[in-house]
């Protein structure tokens, strides 16, 4: 009898663990809307583990009081506003569609937050070297490979490490006291992965602007990340409309919770709503990577392209990724705070 109640406390601790919240900060341009660079956001698994997504340009680089603590940097691709060949000036500086930026070559913000928060690197291989390399650059020691025991990255790191992979790999991210990692799975995205050239050496630099084209570091990618508490975010990176979206992310991982770029480099409203309705079909959805000004003190504004977008999506609710906001899910993707 005894192991019995013994048993039935453990399992409530458990669920207790397990029905604990996922929060989501996105960290834009200006603070409480979302604007036109905005690209940058922390997840927060219940057990202590945060992740970035897509440094960009809304972030200040290392610096930025708003990033706290960074155990993983996730990167989708190389284009300049998601691996930050520019950061902001400062919070609220310039306009909502224009932010203030200045130059973050030669390294990007993404390699400035990796070497100082000492974080582990998590993208597509040739991206996961690149950065990598970056980070040797500021702080003058190899990169290595990041540490872990029983199948999982042990964060935080001592020293920022690579944690590369290729389309559908997957590497899990645990605390030293917790019972589960975080894990986090490559997804194909179709778009391009084409570095600024104001980020490479200048020899190449140089020999590359006879013919105005860069290289591409590996395929572009999104990500689905499955946190301690069930939720199972997918997201799409700059992408357009693709069969793995159903085939992979709904079918195979059962994504609950999409953030999805919009902006019509990728996809226009009725094909991101598609993808909401018909394909990965997740309880909730947060729209971000606009490329306009969407709010207007922190209210939708009903001429823009996100207001559309929101418009022909059906069944769920869709949350707009609005700067220093803090939201937070449940395990079946539904919003339960901030929202």
């Amino acid at each position: 009898m005894k192991r019995f109640a013994a048993l039935i406390a453990a399992g409530l601790l458990c669920s207790s663990a397990w029905g604990q919240n996922v929060k989501v900060t996105p960290l834009g341009s200006h603070a409480g809307e979302l604007c036109y660079s905005d690209r940058a956001t922390i997840f927060e698994d219940p057990t202590g583990v945060r992740i970035l997504y897509d440094a960009g340009q809304s972030v200040a680089g290392a610096d930025d009081a708003r990033l706290g603590d960074v155990h993983v940097v996730l990167l989708t691709h190389a284009h300049g506003d998601h691996i930050g060949a520019s950061k902001l000036s400062a919070l609220n500086a310039g306009t909502c569609e224009k932010p203030q930026l200045v130059s973050a070559a030669p390294n990007s913000t993404t390699a400035e937050i990796a070497a100082a928060k000492n974080a582990a690197i998590m993208m597509v291989a040739d991206m996961g070297v690149f950065i990598g390399k970056k980070v040797e650059n500021i702080r003058g020691k190899p990169t290595g490979l990041c540490a872990g025991a029983g199948g999982a990255i042990t964060v935080p790191q001592t020293a920022p490490c690579r944690a590369n992979a290729h389309l559908g790999g997957t590497h899990a991210f645990k605390t030293a006291d917790a019972v589960r990692g975080v894990e986090i799975t490559i997804i194909y995205a179709s778009h391009a992965n084409n570095v600024p050239r104001s980020l490479l050496s200048e020899a190449v630099r140089n020999q590359l602007a006879t013919d105005d084209v860069s290289i591409a570091l590996g395929p572009p990618t999104g990500y689905v990340i499955r946190f301690t508490n069930g939720l199972t975010v997918y997201l799409t990176g700059d992408s357009g409309i693709h069969t793995e979206m159903k085939s992979v992310v709904h079918d195979f991982h059962k994504a609950n919770l999409m953030m999805i770029n919009l902006g019509l480099t990728a996809v226009n409203a009725a094909a991101a709503a598609h993808v909401a309705n018909d394909l990965v079909r997740p309880a909730s959805v947060i729209a971000s990577h606009v490329n306009e000004r969407a709010t207007e003190n922190g209210k939708l504004r009903p001429d823009s392209l996100t207001a559309r977008f929101i418009g022909l999506v059906k069944g769920r609710p869709v949350h707009l990724a609005i700067s220093g906001r803090t939201m937070e899910f449940d395990g079946s993707g539904r919003c339960v705070a901030g929202c």
